[in-house]
């Protein structure tokens, strides 16, 4: 199966993880923490499909299921949960494949939108179709900053969102919606959580970091502090400021 093959092939499981999930009357909180009944019926529809196409998948939900091929694909159902629990509609489908040589496409669809977000390793990010690229923006003062929890009182950006869907604010900071995406003290990210939309940000063209310098494309359940800027001059800004 070629690239643009797999991108379908990743919305189709996107699609069918936000179908298995309509009309739920057991989509509520289970005995795992952090994990709706709603989560659990998106992971079954998406990796199955996957599975069936030979890929491994490392999901959030599941964790390893185990296929035939050399593709990896990290999967995130539903990323965003307690947004779909309580209807805000702010949630996403987030998969990242990687092939021998890494991170090879991500995908990120939106339920509350439609809006289909896609990256391939050399050749760019697109947002419907379209190519993306992020905004312009180097300074801090004017930067419009997605946040996940709190962040030093030296970001002074001109306005903060903190919206509660990673793989969605790595997408707004590839197309210019946001400038840049931070993480707050003592927050982490798993890598189902970040890696299609880091790299739908790489592939756009957006500066991006990880705060305790580890590698971020990783293919385990490890923790990590991905953040993401429009610029490298505003992401250096705000490394400065977060590891002051």
């Amino acid at each position: 199966m070629d690239a643009f093959g797999v991108v379908d092939l990743l919305f189709e499981a996107s699609t069918a993880a936000n179908a298995a999930i309509l009309g739920m009357t057991d989509a509520g909180p289970t005995d795992r923490p952090g994990q709706y009944g709603l989560d659990v019926a998106a992971d079954d529809a998406a990796v199955a499909m996957l599975v069936d196409q030979g890929m491994s998948v490392m999901s959030e939900e599941s964790g390893l299921t185990e296929g035939k091929s050399a593709l990896m694909a990290l999967l995130d159902p539903i990323d965003g949960s307690t947004n779909a629990y309580r209807g805000i509609p702010f949630y996403s489908t987030s998969i990242c494949v990687f092939d021998e040589e890494g991170p090879w496409i991500g995908t990120v669809l939106s339920h509350g939108t439609g809006q289909r977000f896609h990256a391939v390793r050399g050749m760019g990010a697109w947002r419907d179709g379209a190519s993306i690229h992020p905004s312009p923006c180097q300074s801090i003062e004017v930067s419009v900053v997605g946040l996940s929890g709190l962040v030093s009182a030296q970001v002074g950006s001109w306005q903060h969102r903190t919206l509660g869907c990673a793989s969605l604010e790595f997408c707004g900071v590839a197309d210019g919606s946001l400038d840049a995406y931070v993480l707050g003290s003592g927050i982490s990210l798993r890598p189902w959580d970040y890696l299609a939309g880091l790299l739908i940000c790489v592939e756009a063209g957006a500066a991006i970091a990880e705060l305790d310098r580890k590698d971020p494309w990783v293919t385990t359940a490890a923790e990590r502090r991905p953040i993401a800027a429009a610029t490298p001059q505003l992401l250096s800004t705000i490394l400065a400021a977060t590891m002051a």
